[in-house]
């Protein structure tokens, strides 16, 4: 190939790459995105994906990658993740989080990041339709196989752990590729 025809061909290359660039770019401005954490979340990438980018959720993307969960939470799912903010963790014991991303303790770790997955995609209408529909309380079965239980005062939804706990869902309905976020103002505990 001469000299000349392989700098065009490069030309072309660099100009097809900006250019794809540039069209995902106009198309990620186009997303009706939601701001968590001083970052938008754009519908047209995953769970993990936006993640990464919340300031508030640098403690939840810890634990995830702690316990292994990349690759299930950027995977098709579909998924409702209600996320606790790194506010959230610092309101549980001293040493609880440095403790749980601990090598050993990665399987106690997955059982309550996984109560925080519900599977499918529920976004906050569709609880409060279960909620009204169940007469002030409605039962959803995590990922980690036990219930939470969901309910509401005023406008707004609250979430039940297990042990009586109660998290506000303080941002509805941050749609994700495979999924839909809330996030949440306390930890839940199966």
């Amino acid at each position: 190939m001469k000299t000349s025809t392989k700098i065009i061909a490069l030309g072309m290359l660099a100009m097809s790459c900006t250019f794809g660039t540039a069209v995902q770019a106009q198309k990620m401005a186009k997303e009706k995105t939601v701001m968590v954490g001083g970052a938008p979340m754009y519908p047209s990438k995953n769970i993990v994906e936006n993640a990464v980018n919340s300031k508030d959720h640098t403690t939840l993307v810890a634990a995830v990658k702690a316990a292994g969960l990349v690759e299930t939470l950027s995977s098709a799912g579909p998924f409702t993740v209600l996320a606790p903010t790194n506010a959230a963790f610092d309101k549980l014991p001293k040493g609880t989080v440095e403790t749980l991303v601990k090598p050993e303790n990665k399987a106690q770790l997955t059982t309550i990041l996984t109560y925080h997955v519900l599977p499918g995609r529920f976004n906050a209408k569709m609880i409060w339709d279960a909620v009204k529909k169940g007469g002030g309380k409605a039962s959803m079965k995590t990922v980690q196989g036990e219930e939470l239980t969901f309910w509401t005062k005023g406008k707004d939804l609250y979430v039940r752990d297990h042990k009586g706990n109660d998290a506000k869902v303080t941002i509805a309905d941050v749609n994700q590729s495979n999924g839909v976020i809330h996030v949440i103002d306390q930890v839940l505990m199966p």
